[in-house]
């Protein structure tokens, strides 16, 4: 396998594949596309931003005055003494209720307003996970892409080995049908077209594990016809920017460090949120109420409006001992301001590290590739001259076969050098912002 990166097989999944029909031939982008809107790991995270968005709403209306209406029907029926006629009569009443009220915070010490702000930003930093994770399964799907890729070359490259192979035990036999080799030498060249064919189905087992592994990725469903589309052209060589510009690109533009630095700016909001709690709140409230009992000779409108009552009112309430309460609320904001800092510093720290580490495997992976493509000339050359020589019996079939053994290892060495530097470019240039392409 090419560079390893964390398999996102268990959270990249798809909503309902069946809602629409999925093309039998996916290049990277279809893949990509398909991914970022169907990841169930992505999709939970825009729920996550939904909720984050309502929470915000929520908080804004917090400036809002609250208003509650209120109607009580109350029926009674009692027994009561008689001081006239002695005894006991029952007695029986209906009254009827109606209250109107409104409350409104006028001050708090800022916290409404600190907690809107907050609330904004816990909706950017939502989206910012979105991105984060959009990034990385882009990777995970281009890594198992290229995968497939390389496979696929391998499964040509092995079928042109067994062609050879068949045809080199056709010439063998009727060589030794002749009389020209010895039967050994014609035994070693069936064992080879074998071993070729034996690699042959390893190849392509390697074709379909590797499908499989995209596939798991999508979260395609099982059974599904599926297969890739090969560019015209891997890239495997170009310029490598600056060290310094990528990591200075990256720690301005990454989602992960924005992210990073919004965690530390929520934390400063609960630091302001939590001071509010020393001053004191003002209210405003109002309420207006009447009622009506059947008790009274007067008609129902003219109860009410006799009995009609309106109340305005401020309150003013002044923490004065908390038990502590709000100290702890403070000390416990600060020490998360410090937590949030090391967090950002942290990240950071991740990310300089590991775009060291892309520019390190894109410059190896780039010698290891010039280096190959020498060795596979070299080999194939040398396995061309050894192939022309058996035919005319100026090489025995061990020197050729051990030919076809290095020319076999340069190949596959070259495959993978191929593949390995087109991915570490394509991490590499993802450092700076610039999107996966083959």
């Amino acid at each position: 396998m090419i560079i390893g990166l964390t398999s996102l097989a268990g959270t990249a999944g798809a909503q309902d594949s069946t809602a629409s029909p999925l093309p039998t031939h996916w290049d990277l982008q279809t893949c990509l596309d398909y991914a970022k809107k169907n990841n169930i790991q992505i999709n939970s995270l825009r729920l996550s931003a939904r909720t984050a968005q309502q929470n915000y709403l929520l908080s804004r209306a917090q400036r809002e005055p609250t208003l509650n209406g209120g109607v009580g029907l109350t029926y009674t029926h009692s027994k009561n003494a008689n001081p006239v006629v002695g005894g006991f009569q029952t007695q029986s009443s209906f009254s009827n209720s109606l209250s109107l009220s409104s409350a409104v915070t006028l001050y708090n010490g800022g916290f409404i307003n600190n907690d809107i702000k907050q609330k904004n930003l816990e909706i950017e930093s939502a989206n910012l996970n979105i991105l984060q994770t959009e990034n990385d399964i882009t990777l995970s799907i281009t890594q198992a892409y290229l995968n497939i890729l390389l496979a696929k070359e391998n499964v040509v490259y092995v079928q042109d080995l067994v062609n050879t192979s068949t045809a080199q035990v056709d010439q063998g036999k009727k060589q030794y049908d002749a009389g020209s080799i010895a039967r050994n030498a014609y035994f070693e060249l069936q064992a080879q077209m074998a071993t070729d064919k034996y690699n042959l189905v390893t190849a392509r087992n390697a074709v379909r594990q590797n499908k499989l592994t995209l596939k798991q990725i999508l979260q395609l469903p099982i059974g599904d016809t599926f297969d890739i589309v090969s560019p015209d052209t891997v890239v495997s060589k170009e310029a490598v920017p600056a060290l310094d510009q990528v990591v200075a690109t990256a720690l301005r533009d990454r989602p992960e460090i924005k992210n990073g630095q919004l965690g530390v700016d929520i934390s400063r909001y609960d630091l302001l949120k939590a001071r509010a709690g020393y001053l004191p709140i003002l209210t405003a409230s109002g309420n207006l109420s009447s009622g009506y009992s059947n008790n009274n000779t007067s008609d129902y409108v003219e109860q009410l409006d006799n009995n009609f009552f309106q109340q305005v009112g401020l309150t003013l309430s002044i923490p004065i001992f908390t038990r502590r309460t709000v100290k702890t609320n403070v000390e416990n904001s600060k020490i998360e301001i410090e937590q949030s800092k090391l967090n950002l510093k942290n990240i950071q720290t991740n990310l300089a590290q590991a775009i060291e580490q892309a520019y390190i495997n894109v410059l190896n992976a780039q010698g290891q590739y010039d280096a190959a493509v020498d060795g596979l000339r070299a080999s194939q050359e040398t396995y061309r001259i050894a192939g022309e020589q058996l035919k005319v019996g100026a090489a025995n079939i061990v020197d050729y076969l051990q030919q076809k053994t290095l020319y076999t290892q340069a190949f596959q060495v070259y495959v993978q050098a191929k593949y390995n530097a087109a991915l570490s470019i394509k991490i590499y240039d993802f450092y700076m912002g610039i999107a996966v392409k083959l």
